[in-house]
């Protein structure tokens, strides 16, 4: 199983390297930028033998290391198997197109 994770603060709290990267978008004349928030995405592989194993391996490896369940939420999408390298360049062609 292939994981995505992704892991942010919590709404309330503060997000200093957030904060830099938007002024740094306004001095470039993104204006109209109004709030960035910055957090962690990382990609796991696991041989486990079902979804709900995968589930329940992934939230535990977050609330144990990779997330800080006081100040940061995270998600994840479980994949049967690793997006080809094709498929996963398409797909930012087609996000910088938009």
């Amino acid at each position: 199983m292939h994981v995505r994770i992704y892991i942010t603060y919590k709404n309330g709290v503060l997000d200093p390297q957030g904060k830099a990267v938007e002024r740094s978008l306004h001095t470039l004349g993104y204006k109209e930028v109004q709030d960035v928030r910055m957090g962690k995405y990382l990609e796991v592989s696991l041989d486990v033998p079902s979804r709900k194993a995968a589930d329940a391996r992934i939230r535990e490896m977050c609330e144990k290391l990779l997330a800080n369940p006081v100040i940061e939420d995270y998600r994840f999408e479980i994949q049967d198997e690793k997006p080809s390298a094709v498929s996963d360049q398409q797909s930012a062609k087609h996000r910088a197109e938009t």
